[in-house]
């Protein structure tokens, strides 16, 4: 890709992904425009903004929601999905780069490697033998790709599938073009994404007391969740955590929590 020919990017996904703020920044940065395509926005949301979609609006992202445009509506009245609409009547142009929900994408390798290398970098330094990386996956792909780039190097990477179950993140590895997967935790559980858990908050203090570090609400909980399970079976490994930051979800997520089970 040819960054220098950009203008636009083009994405959708939740009016408070992490991938909306992530995204307005960049464009920021690099003086692009962001168009992000929502179903709708939430009335509530939109008389009081908070956390991503405050922040990326405040970045002069143009978040697009699919139930005010006509030509977004199918035969039967109903809103069409943002990935069929940007792809057939929005249609990228050639100074646009489209990237679908989550970063989903080969784009993102590139990155990902980078990563990779870093962590290896700090391994050599930190004289660590047996090292696993461990991350939660809302797609996947940055699992995916940090396992493909460390595999080889006997770097072992866990993940956990915190939006679907195990089959629908294995279905978005293949999607990306991979067959070989880094190994999948599964929580004791069924967890349905976006939904409160006394878990996971009870869990999120404990983190936040014993490290002083905030996690984000909607990933990281799960995650620690299932390394409760494994760190006991493999204490003869260094565990390194990816942090998903997101930390402006919790703006509205901890409110929630403290309403539920303060």
């Amino acid at each position: 890709m040819n960054s220098q020919n950009i203008k636009t990017i083009i994405g959708y996904g939740s009016p408070q992904a992490n991938s909306l703020y992530s995204m307005a920044a960049l464009a920021k940065l690099k003086q692009w425009h962001l168009h992000f395509y929502v179903d709708h926005i939430p009335s509530y949301l939109k008389e009081n903004p908070i956390g991503n979609y405050r922040a990326a609006l405040e970045l002069g992202a143009k978040i697009i929601p699919l139930n005010k445009l006509e030509h977004a509506k199918d035969d039967d009245g109903s809103t069409t999905s943002s990935a069929e609409y940007i792809c057939k009547i929005r249609q990228p142009k050639e100074d646009e780069i489209y990237i679908p929900e989550g970063g989903r994408c080969r784009l993102a390798e590139s990155g990902v490697q980078k990563l990779a290398e870093e962590v290896l970098a700090w391994k050599k330094e930190a004289n660590i033998e047996h090292l696993t990386v461990a991350l939660p996956s809302g797609t996947g792909t940055t699992a995916l790709f940090l396992h493909k780039h460390l595999k080889p190097h006997d770097v072992k990477v866990i993940t956990c599938s915190c939006v679907g179950g195990d089959e629908y993140l294995e279905k978005q590895f293949y999607q990306l073009g991979e067959t070989d997967f880094p190994e999948v935790l599964t929580p004791e559980k069924k967890h349905h994404f976006g939904k409160l858990y006394r878990e996971n908050y009870e869990i999120w203090k404990e983190l936040y007391q014993q490290t002083q570090v905030e996690f984000e609400l909607l990933y990281d909980p799960l995650m620690w969740r299932c390394l409760t399970d494994w760190l006991p079976k493999n204490t003869d490994q260094t565990l390194m955590y990816i942090h998903q930051g997101g930390l402006l979800g919790n703006e509205s997520m901890l409110p929630r929590y403290k309403r539920k089970f303060d």
